[in-house]
């Protein structure tokens, strides 16, 4: 029996998240997953013996690791505004400029199993409080930093979603683009 193929970690990831990024959880099979990973449905099943929902679980622990990079300069960088546009800077670059669909959007589909649906959940209050805290940092009243930071948040994944559905990517550009005015008060 041929041995089945290596592939790092990382990378395994990666090919896992762009399935669930275009055909969401539910759409998702262990074939489509299997394919794109080059790992047979044994290999797949060997490393995530729970199957679907421990991979999807993976994925997301994955783009929580990701988050926490791309927030890292909203929340260290001396310079507030230097920071919210570091960070949107790396949002534009994992949503590949607005052609890539959002994880967190795509994974709590229809039937999305509770655990997957609330892991997704986790990662956006993430997101949204880290924005909270950099608008409040620069100066905005808690109730006002909490709403420009939902605000922020449903401008960039409604952007995402018109670049799915139009095919365009402009919007998601501009939005990212004006995340430090939308947080900061005077940027």
């Amino acid at each position: 029996m041929a041995r089945s193929p290596s592939i790092d970690e990382a990378q395994l990831l990666d090919a896992l998240m762009a399935v669930f990024r275009e055909k969401g959880f539910d759409g998702a099979v262990i074939g489509d997953l299997s394919a794109a990973s080059g790992l047979q449905r044994a290999s797949l099943y060997h490393r995530y013996p729970a199957g679907k929902e421990e991979i999807a679980d993976a994925v997301l622990t994955k783009v929580g690791e990701r988050f926490l990079w791309i927030l890292e300069p909203m929340r260290t960088d001396s310079d507030l505004a230097r920071g919210v546009a570091e960070t949107a800077n790396r949002l534009s670059d994992f949503y590949g400029a607005g052609t890539l669909s959002c994880v967190l959007d795509t994974m709590t589909l229809a039937g999305t199993p509770a655990k997957v649906r609330d892991h997704a959940r986790a990662l956006a209050v993430t997101w949204i409080d880290a924005m909270t805290d950099a608008a409040r940092r620069a100066g905005r009243e808690p109730d006002d930093a909490r709403r420009a930071s939902t605000e922020a948040f449903l401008r960039i994944e409604g952007a995402l979603v018109l670049a799915r559905v139009m095919g365009e990517t402009q919007a998601f550009t501009e939005t990212v683009a004006l995340l430090p005015s939308i947080l900061l008060p005077s940027a």
